[in-house]
């Protein structure tokens, strides 16, 4: 019986289920995205999702225990340097699949997977917070700028307030 088994293990014994995942897991971080079959995309979900969880805190047992996964070097190279950075503001869900079809030659559901921080098409959101950040940046400037002329305007504010109560009592003492 396969009381409690929940995992996929697509056909295949548990040592060749783990190499195959591991190396889709490499092609997945090295080429952003590729296409495989639907339940073989679901199963590299499950399985590579807590490996980018744990590549956002970059620690030297995090980069051991991804690469007890993965075996590559740079695979786990690439994880940390360029796509931990990108979904450090992400909460979950760093993988997106996308079924295209069938196989021609056996009929199988056929699916793309991808990261997706890593799609422009469908992540526009990535070129608006950098227009953001630079306005952000240029409002600091201009605030710099205004309260650093504010203290000049007071000053000369202020004169002429002390020569208009000036000529208000003279004017009053006449």
């Amino acid at each position: 019986m396969r009381h409690g088994k929940k995992f996929n293990h697509l056909g295949r014994t548990a040592s060749h289920r783990s190499a195959l995942l591991s190396n889709m897991a490499c092609s997945l971080i090295e080429h952003k995205r590729i296409n495989t079959t639907v339940a073989k995309a679901k199963a590299l979900r499950v399985y590579v999702e807590p490996l980018l969880t744990k590549a956002k805190e970059d620690t030297t047992h995090n980069r051991r225990i991804v690469f007890s996964y993965l075996q590559s070097k740079e695979a786990v190279t690439e994880l940390f340097r360029t796509v931990a950075p990108k979904i450090a503001e992400r909460n979950g869900g760093y993988t997106r699949i996308i079924k295209t079809g069938f196989r021609p030659g056996d009929a199988a559901d056929m699916a793309l997977i991808e990261l997706v921080d890593f799609n422009e098409l469908y992540n526009p959101n990535a070129e608006e917070k950098k227009a953001t950040r630079r306005s952000r940046r240029a409002t600091t400037a201009k605030k710099e700028a205004v309260v650093a002329e504010a203290p000049k305007v007071e000053e000369k504010v202020e004169e002429p307030k002390a020569e208009a109560a000036d000529s208000t009592e003279e004017k009053t003492e006449e």
